[in-house]
């Protein structure tokens, strides 16, 4: 039971710091990624569906994006989409096209881009603690049903702990890779 407890404990903390990498890869260091567009929906039909789905997305040249629109009558909600974005992207209509110039990366945006990941990190390591949470709470009531002693419940919460601690230790490492790969292009 606490073995189930442990496993499935790490396997929630394990996607929510795939999450964060996925939320903060898509954040741009200068350069035309169709990756950036990843987050963007559209809703279509009465579904949101996403981007990718309804258009092509290449790169025209190392700062431009090129959506090729599959229905030209979504033109301006897919550019609304990305103008909502906190992208911070300006789309511009050409023809059927959607063309997306890549901003170069000034020092201010740098650092708006550093607390923008740094939020996501905070975000991350608070629903890993809420992860944590839980555990410890299935584990209390599993005491209280006098399923396990209370050697087992301290035993169970320090090996959660340490779970939380090595997964938080994940996050600030990539949080650090990112920032400085964003603070020296």
């Amino acid at each position: 039971m606490i073995n189930q407890i442990d496993i499935k404990t790490r396997e929630k903390m394990k996607l929510c710091l795939q999450i964060f990498q996925n939320n903060i890869n898509n954040i741009q260091t200068g350069r035309a990624s169709p990756h950036l567009l990843n987050n963007i929906y559209i809703e279509y039909f009465g579904t949101k569906t996403h981007l990718n789905q309804l258009s092509n997305i290449t790169v025209e040249n190392s700062h431009t994006l090129k959506i090729n629109i599959f229905d030209i009558s979504i033109t301006s909600l897919i550019q609304k989409a990305i103008l909502n974005s906190k992208l911070d992207l300006n789309p511009i209509i050409r023809g059927k096209d959607i063309l997306i110039p890549i901003p170069v990366l000034t020092e201010e945006r740098r650092k708006k881009l550093v607390k923008v990941i740094r939020n996501e990190a905070e975000n991350s390591r608070i629903s890993i603690r809420n992860i944590r949470r839980d555990a410890n709470d299935k584990i209390k009531k599993y005491l209280k049903k006098k399923i396990i002693n209370e050697d087992d419940e301290h035993t169970s919460q320090s090996k959660i702990q340490m779970i939380t601690n090595e997964y938080i230790k994940q996050i600030d490492s990539i949080l650090l890779k990112k920032e400085l790969e964003l603070m020296k292009l």
